[in-house]
C-alpha cells in the first residue's frame, strides 16, 4: 500500500488527507499467471494499480490477437474507454505473471469525486499520463520503420523484451514475427 501512495504523491500537491481517503476505497487482489482482469464484452468496473506484476492488453481482429498495450509494477490499468463508459470492453487485460493489486470501483471512484475535488484533479492527471503513453504508441508505430521501433522498445522498456512472449512483442511494434526475428538477427 505503501508505493501506491508514494506513487500517487508524485502526481501533484494532493492533500495527504484526500489521497488517504482515495487509499481506503482501494481493495487489494492477486490475479494468477494467465488470469484475467477484464475478457472482451465485459464491462470493466475496476482501475487497478499494479503493486507487483505484469499485464498486456489486446483485443481480437481477424482471429489474431493484437496487443496494445503491456503495463508493470506502478502503473495503473484498466480498459479505459469501458471504465470511463461504462460499456462493454474490446479489449482484454492478461496477467503474465503473478499480479499483486489493488483496486478501486467506478462507483467508489465517482463517490470520492462527490466529496473531493482533489481526487477528481488526480483522476485527470493519471488520465492525461495514460493518454500521453497511448499518443506516444500511436506515433510510434506509425513513423518509424520496424527497425527503429524495436530498438526505441529495447532502449525505453527492455522489461518488455524481457518479459513478454516474441509473438506479443512483434503484434505490439504492429510487425510480423518473421520481420521481428530479422531484425533481432542484424542486431
Amino acid at each position: 500500500m505503501e508505493t501506491i501512495l508514494n506513487i500517487l504523491q508524485k502526481f501533484s500537491n494532493i492533500p495527504q488527507e484526500s489521497l488517504e481517503r482515495f487509499v481506503r476505497k482501494l481493495q487489494e487482489t492477486n490475479i494468477p499467471k494467465g488470469g484475467f482482469l477484464i475478457r472482451e464484452g465485459e464491462i470493466c468496473d475496476r482501475l487497478s494499480f499494479i503493486q507487483k506484476g505484469f499485464v498486456r492488453s489486446y483485443y481480437f481482429k481477424d482471429n489474431k490477437d493484437i496487443t496494445i498495450s503491456f503495463s508493470m509494477q506502478g502503473e495503473f490499468i484498466a480498459s479505459m474507454a469501458s471504465f470511463i463508459s461504462q460499456k462493454p470492453s474490446y479489449e482484454t487485460i492478461e496477467a503474465l505473471e503473478h499480479c499483486h493489486l489493488y483496486q478501486i470501483s467506478y462507483q467508489d471512484l465517482m463517490d470520492l469525486f462527490e466529496k473531493d475535488s482533489h481526487l477528481e484533479h488526480l483522476y485527470r492527471l493519471i488520465l492525461e499520463q495514460y493518454y500521453v503513453a497511448l499518443e506516444e504508441h500511436l506515433i510510434f508505430s506509425k513513423f518509424k520503420t520496424a527497425k527503429e521501433r524495436y530498438l526505441e522498445l529495447m532502449e525505453n522498456q527492455p522489461h518488455i523484451i524481457q518479459k513478454a512472449a516474441v509473438g506479443q512483442i512483434a503484434s505490439y511494434l504492429d510487425m510480423s514475427l518473421e520481420t521481428l526475428s530479422r531484425i533481432r538477427a542484424s542486431i
